[in-house]
């Protein structure tokens, strides 16, 4: 993972004036690409451009420095900054094509050079998590683009001189008034003599993973009854679990390509545990090089003696990583909030709850040396696994609410994974997020996902598999069954009971009484809320970049769903620590 900093200047706007500004932005977002950092600057006919790269190196790091410069035979340049991952590069890469790095990321160029302007079908050519710029000079064109789930942020936004701007986190566009964020499976293209403004700009963007036929399952109201039939009469049940294993299994393994060492994030739920397990199988069955020795590393963290650190060990255990178990006082975790909310960018409580932790564990891997992790997001909203959708009163409604909430993971789960981690420079990766295991899962009958009242079924029994001795190949019971603790929740019950009471602390009466006059938009429902939006918002003065968080909130409207997100809030929750 990297940073982007791009400014698209009017030919009234001297590079000169704003280059200073480029190089305060690229540094604001410097913790996202630590490794080396570059910058570039072009002078057009009609427009200027400034580009800005902040490198994370894990693929070719010695030699794919950004920005990427390809020359055209009459002399004009391709100018190209990613922040991602592009895991079919390699199948991608063309025998004509005269490549300057081994980056992943240099096939974008390849790929714009053949598309003859099907910029759709180049983006859905991309397999992988990403956010990039590319900028043509003799075409004068920019083309934007962000992946199809949106694991890379990315915003824009235009200034006073009306000039646009692109950045991996808001905090670098502190020239723009206006600040929206870059829509996930969006790409966007403007022309040479393109006019732009911040009423009609978004009428240049494209949502291009909805014409993918793996993105399908943006447009379903419900599952049809012929599909729901034809997988659960035309496969035997075991083929349907296989399928599901295979799937997750092909993702995990080309994830694991990298040229530095790597580890996975281990709390000992089913989501992570089971992509440690696969991990670990894999560098088994495989041999795989792991730059640093011959076992993964697990990390995990929590309170002294979580429900998570437990459940992590034991998993560790069975499965022979080298574990690294962390703890966390209430004190250090509360004296980050403010640093986890710069770094974020938001003021939604649950995914403040859960990043504290991962913030706070993200520095310890980086300082062992790893750089890039692999974790468990994604599965919760692909199969309802959250505990409040054990209530959905019908699948219709299942359904529905795992599509909102997959269409939603770039505001929540996402953005915590992704901007936590890279806050020390660490690159996540997220198996469950493949466009396959998406299509897949979207297949799936609710009444598979949540079968006997339990969640995630389907995904627990798809790996509920034993060896010819009778042993359990990826996972024990106890771990393979275990009910959902939210992260949040996992790491220690204390921490938001904590959390929590400091807001009743900290906001008086008085003032959150006028809560709807002073946040009229996305109201704060809780005087922790409303802390965390003051602390926002003292981060990020300008009031429209409010607009660009939404809250995570489950499924009031549904019998017996807690207002709260916390898992523990919902009645279906069994208390681990009795």
């Amino acid at each position: 993972m990297c940073g982007i900093t791009f400014y698209l200047l009017n030919n009234y706007s001297s590079i000169e004036s704003y280059k200073d500004n480029l190089l305060k932005s690229s540094k604001l977002i410097r913790h996202r690409g630590p490794d080396w950092s570059g910058n570039y600057l072009h002078k057009g006919e009609t427009k200027n451009i400034l580009v800005g790269h902040e490198r994370l190196s894990i693929i070719d790091p010695v030699g794919g420095s950004q920005p990427i410069l390809y020359e055209k035979e009459n002399g004009s340049k391709i100018i190209l900054a990613v922040n991602g991952e592009i895991y079919n590069y390699k199948k991608l890469r063309r025998e004509k094509h005269k490549y300057l790095t081994n980056s992943d990321c240099e096939v974008i160029i390849s790929e714009y050079l053949n598309c003859n302007e099907d910029y759709v079908q180049l983006l859905n050519n991309l397999d992988g998590q990403f956010a990039f710029i590319l900028y043509d000079t003799e075409k004068e064109l920019l083309l934007s683009g962000r992946d199809s789930i949106g694991i890379d942020s990315l915003y824009y936004g235009l200034d006073k001189e009306n000039n646009l701007m692109i950045c991996s986190e808001m905090k670098g566009l502190f020239l723009c008034d206006n600040v929206f964020t870059f829509e996930n499976g969006n790409y966007l293209v403007l022309k040479k003599n393109d006019v732009y403004t911040l009423e009609n700009i978004t009428s240049y963007f494209t949502n291009y993973y909805s014409k993918n036929k793996l993105g399908n399952w943006l447009n379903e109201t419900r599952i049809s009854e012929e599909l729901e039939i034809k997988i659960v009469e035309g496969k035997k049940e075991l083929e349907f679990y296989d399928l599901v294993r295979n799937t997750l299994i092909k993702s995990v393994e080309k994830r694991m390509m990298s040229d530095v060492p790597f580890g996975v994030l281990l709390s000992g739920g089913l989501d992570s545990s089971l992509i440690t397990s696969i991990t670990v199988k894999l560098i088994k069955e495989n041999n795989i090089n792991l730059k640093w020795g011959e076992k993964i590393h697990s990390f995990s963290i929590g309170l002294e003696g979580s429900p998570d650190l437990i459940k992590a060990q034991e998993t560790a255990e069975f499965l022979g990583t080298i574990h690294h178990s962390f703890t966390f006082t209430i004190k250090e975790a509360l004296d980050a909030v403010k640093d986890v909310i710069y770094h974020l960018e938001t003021y939604d409580i649950t995914t403040i709850r859960a990043s504290t932790p991962m913030y706070l564990l993200s520095r310890k891997i980086k300082a062992i040396g790893v750089k890039m992790v692999m974790s468990g997001e994604g599965a919760d909203e692909l199969m309802g696994g959250y505990l409040y959708f054990l209530n959905a009163p019908s699948d219709n409604e299942f359904h529905l609410e795992c599509q909102r909430r997959v269409k939603d993971l770039s505001y929540f789960d996402c953005l915590r994974a992704n901007k936590s981690t890279l806050a020390w420079g660490l690159e996540s990766r997220f198996p469950f997020l493949d466009k396959e295991f998406i299509e897949l899962s979207f297949r799936i009958p609710p009444s598979l996902k949540r079968k006997n009242n339990i969640e995630k079924y389907i995904l627990r029994k798809a790996f509920d598999v034993n060896n010819h001795n009778g042993k359990p190949i990826y996972l024990p019971k106890s771990i393979l069954w275990r009910q959902k603790e939210q992260f949040s929740d996992g790491v220690g019950y204390s921490w938001i009971d904590t959390i929590r009471q400091l807001g009743e602390d900290t906001i008086t009466d008085k003032e959150y009484s006028n809560k709807e006059k002073i946040y009229p938009f996305n109201t704060p429902v809780s005087k922790e809320g409303f802390m965390f939006r003051k602390c926002f918002h003292e981060l990020f003065p300008n009031k429209q970049n409010e607009k660009t968080v939404k809250l995570w909130i489950p499924r009031t409207d549904w019998k017996g769903v807690n207002l709260d997100p916390s898992g523990r809030a919902q009645s279906v929750h069994i208390n681990t620590t009795k």
